[in-house]
């Protein structure tokens, strides 16, 4: 039998690298608007950066 079990539903976001939805937690409470990553493995291998940008970065 489960421990505790919430009433209210924890927000979600999409994992901007793997795509998968992840929770809030506690150690986010603060930062919850700027978390984009599920996780340290997923935030250091950020998808690459579009060849559109990358262009206009290199012309500059």
């Amino acid at each position: 039998m489960p421990r505790h079990t919430s009433r209210n539903p924890k927000p979600e976001k999409t994992c901007l690298t793997c795509g998968r939805p992840f929770q809030w937690r506690k150690k986010w409470e603060r930062v919850w608007d700027e978390v984009k990553y599920c996780s340290e493995r997923c935030r250091r291998s950020k998808p690459a950066q579009s060849a559109a940008s990358t262009s206009a970065a290199r012309s500059r």
